[in-house]
């Protein structure tokens, strides 16, 4: 792995992150969102990461038999909905309630959702502590044949 493919790495990284920050965003702006039906209730979105795998094998080893992928990145594969329930109240008088009565509430959690976000926030630094690092000794390396 060369020093250039950091950046694609913390880059992907960062973007990854970027999209982990808005759903969790967007789950939080509708953690108490109300509805009448169970098919209209908003429910929790997660990002599902996957590895990006290079083609190319790091031939430095001189394994012959040794088989691995080098990784170059993360990528969001898909947004999913959670399968937690959704919080079903008994509030007849709520403008929301259905024929019997029910209104559904969202299954966000916010405290969850609240971890979440500082996880999100906190890879999302590291991977520009990364970046930066790796433009730092790319500097250095060509000031030395000055």
């Amino acid at each position: 792995m060369s020093l250039g493919n950091i950046f694609d790495i913390s880059g992907s990284g960062m973007n990854a992150q970027s999209v982990r920050l808005n759903t969790t965003a967007s789950n939080l702006a509708n953690a108490q969102s109300v509805s009448s039906s169970i098919e209209d209730t908003y429910r929790a979105r997660k990002p599902v990461f996957q590895n990006i795998q290079s083609d190319i094998m790091d031939r430095s080893f001189n394994d012959v038999d040794m088989d691995y992928d080098v990784g170059n990145g993360v990528q969001v594969a898909a947004i999913v909905e959670t399968d937690a329930p959704l919080d079903i109240r008994y509030e007849p008088s709520h403008p929301f309630a259905d024929e019997e009565g029910y209104v559904y509430y969202s299954n966000v959690n916010v405290v969850e959702e609240m971890a979440d976000m500082m996880s999100a926030q906190r890879s999302f630094t590291i991977n520009v502590e990364v970046f930066n690092t790796a433009k730092t000794l790319m500097q250095k390396t060509l000031t030395l044949g000055q």
